[in-house]
């Protein structure tokens, strides 16, 4: 005998999508894509999306697009090995 199909309540309901889209703002706009350019030499700059253990911040932290996400990374890198920035923060 074949089993009856008894759906569970809360597969009625919205999908996840659409149930916690008012919970989210708008998208805040990417701080380096405006100004163009990343320089490895912008010390100051870089500082910002360094953490104070000399970590490179997330994407989600910084707030920027992929691909600027991706120019400061390098950047950070560049400066690093030119030694304008420290590989670990201070202990």
């Amino acid at each position: 005998m074949a089993r009856k199909n008894r759906r569970n309540p809360r597969s009625t309901a919205a999908p996840r999508s659409r149930r916690q889209d008012f919970r989210r703002g708008k998208p805040r706009p990417c701080a380096v894509c405006p100004e163009g350019k990343v320089d490895w030499k912008d010390t100051s700059f870089l500082r910002k999306y360094v953490s104070d253990r000399g970590k490179i911040r997330g994407r989600r932290v910084s707030g920027l697009c992929p691909q600027c996400q991706r120019k400061v990374a390098v950047a950070v890198k560049n400066a690093r090995e030119m030694a304008l920035l420290p590989y670990i923060g201070g202990r």
